[in-house]
């Protein structure tokens, strides 16, 4: 997928190129099979960064979207004594923030500290929650590179080893299967990292925003306990 909208750009140059007998042209899918099985491993890691990416990117949206009443909700139930409808609210909220806040509710009654440890533990599982399968984008964004660069060795052995096969019978045709593996997989094997690498941090930078919001919801929460009922 990404592999093929990358060597675009090098099947215009090639089908540009025109001679006295005709154009020549290489369509896309000749380039990426002659980069070989690792344009394929290259290939399957690009599809997986963008369902990681994607698949996350929405889940941790969801969960950062706020509602603006929710702790104003949550604090008028609170100081009018009315535990229940506030668990309620946070049931039907659905989010970190009110599963962070529905365990507060749980442990009212006991030492303050023990009520802060429990929502910091559930902040931390939620996190954890959103952070599933991340550092699988920054592995691929460390992998495609390399994979690339084996197959640019792959292929400058195979283009040695042609020449040295060829005796004095060497040609241009005869050096491009390697010369072509070596330098179709390193171009897959950069752009596919160099979009792992940028879809790794958008998640991480979008999962900071969610942290920063449950720390304050969390704080929010304990002032309201630290307020005297009406």
């Amino acid at each position: 997928m990404i592999t093929g909208f990358i060597l675009m750009q090098i099947n215009e140059t090639a089908s540009g190129i025109s001679g006295s007998e005709g154009e020549i042209t290489l369509p896309i899918i000749d380039l990426v099979l002659k980069g070989g099985w690792i344009m394929a491993i290259i290939g399957i890691l690009s599809l997986i960064a963008f369902y990681i990416f994607f698949e996350r990117y929405l889940v941790i949206t969801k969960a950062g979207k706020q509602d603006k009443n929710f702790m104003n909700n949550i604090r008028n139930y609170i100081l009018d004594g009315k535990l229940e409808s506030a668990k309620a609210l946070c049931v039907t909220n659905n989010s970190p923030m009110g599963r962070m806040i529905d365990k507060g509710l749980s442990r009212i009654g006991k030492p303050l500290n023990d009520i802060n440890a429990a929502i910091e533990n559930v902040g931390k599982l939620e996190v954890s929650r959103l952070e599933k399968n991340i550092a699988g984008l920054a592995t691929i964004a460390g992998a495609a590179p390399m994979l690339g660069f084996l197959g640019t060795v792959i292929g400058m052995i195979r283009a040695f080893y042609d020449m040295s096969m060829a005796g004095n019978n060497i040609n241009i045709e005869l050096l491009s299967r390697g010369i072509y593996q070596a330098m179709i997989t390193t171009v897959g094997g950069l752009i596919v990292g160099i979009i792992a690498y940028i879809f790794y941090n958008i998640l991480v930078a979008r999962v900071q925003k969610v942290v920063y919001q449950l720390e304050i919801t969390a704080s929010e929460f304990m002032d309201v306990l630290h307020e005297p009922a009406k």
